[in-house]
């Protein structure tokens, strides 16, 4: 398994501010009047110097994200900063003050480095003035600090610079509600939001320390184009599979789900619309993205067979459950899911992932585009969506014309991945069709839960029969298996008759305006 030994995580909600244009400081006491605020006490000044480490073209600071290597202060040690929304950060701290970037930390910034070397890129000193504010009974609600800061760039001919700022940290999870009146006081007192979104960002630009964070369209893209549109839906998804690989590497809850169905929606998007985004260029990329969701498919199933297992187990009363089905189905669970983590965790140690997300990068930065990619994004969003409604509408029609057994079973899969990639489509399509897109993504969502839950069922019966298998080979009775069989063929029948509503919800939606001719 995948451990971090000497690493802790915390949320770290700030906001970071200009200083006063004094050295006046008689505002703090007009921070009591904030909400919880009782009293501010002042902590002394603490010396932190800390070295950012980054790649060459700087693609952790890009990416949102920082590791330092800090001395001084109580958290001493490399410290990884990874964005999760406004005002708040997750970071991610080990006590080792090695020179060597920690192989952890090196692991959950790679979805960002993209196995770039990692180099010392700006030192930044701070003089810290820390001020705690507490609530009635003394307890610490927000930290402010008032910080003299240093830095001096550590690329070629870097530069030096120096500043004053404020940073006020929430305590624990803390209220942004505190952090509001906060800001309104510090607003009053002549202090406004700093323009750099953090210290490292802003030593760069001032020791002009190598090439600043990009921004802005890719070039060709026409603004409020088709292009325009899917290159921005392709881009959300990039950013957010970046963003889940420490997640899935850290097994933190439903991060395989939300990284495998990330996965799932690239490819579908880059197949529907490859009017927009040439196809040949992009097949390499399509394939590493089915890969990818397949490896992590393995994690991802076994935890949702698993569930359905000791919940179908759960709900049945005690007399039903003869012999050790417990323990069996907890071996059984422990020995799958070690394998499905290691080959979650040998797919994103791979050479082939560090190409996906190259790839993904490349696609970013300069895509593929064809012709239609200019065009009006309502003609052509139209035309991807009546294209895939005609696929999902040739494959569920004769799925449900079927008798019940295994190749209507088969069938109603198949159409099911069509439902997927029309309901991709409509949210790519969605922000310019508006209502109509969103209706009829909603009702093909509902297919394919249905439909899915019917294929879960199916799974599950074969999984159930194995086991039942290796009871009857230990000698233990096989009743209690052959009993959540029984009960997983009764749900699939229930929802094989749910699907032809849910079918006629969707065909309803897929034929009004704007998708009929």
């Amino acid at each position: 398994m995948y451990a971090f030994p000497m690493a802790r995580s915390v949320r770290e909600i700030e906001r970071k501010y200009t200083a006063p244009a004094s050295d006046d400081s008689s505002w703090l006491a007009d921070l009591t009047a904030v909400g919880p605020v009782a009293s501010v006490a002042e902590r002394g000044v603490v010396e932190l110097d800390a070295v950012y480490y980054d790649t060459d073209d700087l693609r952790l600071t890009r990416g949102g994200a920082a590791l330092r290597r800090r001395t001084g202060g109580e958290d001493a040690g490399w410290h990884l900063k990874l964005p999760v929304a406004d005002d708040t950060r997750e970071e991610i701290q080990t006590s080792s003050t090695a020179e060597e970037v920690p192989e952890e930390l090196r692991d959950l910034a790679l979805s960002r480095t993209r196995g770039a070397a990692l180099r010392p890129v700006v030192r930044v000193r701070s003089s810290r003035s820390v001020h705690h504010l507490l609530d009635a009974r003394g307890d610490v609600l927000a930290e402010l600090s008032r910080d003299a800061v240093s830095a001096d760039g550590l690329l070629d001919e870097g530069g030096h610079a120096a500043w004053r700022e404020l940073e006020v940290e929430l305590a624990g999870s803390g209220d942004t509600a505190l952090l509001n009146g906060i800001e309104k006081v510090l607003i009053r007192s002549g202090v406004d939001r700093a323009k750099s979104p953090s210290k490292v960002v802003r030593a760069l630009a001032e020791t002009e320390s190598g090439p600043q964070p990009a921004s802005g369209r890719a070039p060709g893209v026409a603004p409020g184009s088709a292009g325009d549109h899917v290159l921005a839906y392709v881009g959300r998804l990039v950013s957010d599979l970046t963003d889940l690989d420490p997640a899935v590497r850290r097994d933190l809850p439903d991060a395989v789900h939300r990284m495998r169905t990330t996965a799932r929606r690239l490819r579908g998007c880059l197949r529907s619309y490859r009017s927009v985004l040439d196809a040949e260029a992009c097949a390499p990329v399509r394939r590493d993205l089915k890969w990818l969701a397949n490896e992590l498919g393995v994690e991802r199933d076994h935890e949702v067979l698993g569930e359905r297992l000791r919940s179908g187990l759960r709900e049945l009363p005690g007399e039903l459950v003869l012999g050790p089905v417990d323990a069996r189905l907890e071996a059984w669970d422990v020995a799958k899911r070690a394998d499905a983590r290691r080959r979650t965790l040998d797919a994103l140690a791979s050479p082939r992932y560090l190409g996906l997300l190259n790839g993904l990068r490349s696609l970013t930065d300069e895509p593929p585009l064809r012709a239609k990619a200019s065009g009006r994004p309502e003609k052509v969003m139209v035309k991807v969506l009546r294209k895939e409604f005609r696929r999902l509408a040739g494959r569920m029609d004769p799925a449900l014309d079927m008798a019940s057994g295994p190749e209507r079973d088969a069938a109603i899969h198949d159409a099911r991945k069509a439902a997927k990639r029309l309901r991709y489509a409509a949210e790519t399509a969605s922000p310019v069709l508006g209502k109509p897109a969103r209706r009829l993504g909603g009702r093909v969502k509902a297919v394919q839960q249905v439909s899915g839950d019917q294929h879960d069922s199916v799974v599950t019966r074969d999984a159930l029969r194995r086991l039942a298998v290796s009871a009857q080979g230990a000698g233990e009775p096989g009743f209690t298996w052959g009993l959540l069989h029984g009960q997983e063929r009764a749900s699939a029948g229930a929802r094989e008759r749910q699907l032809p509503e849910a079918w006629a919800r969707a065909r309803a939606a897929g034929r009004s305006k704007p998708f009929r001719r």
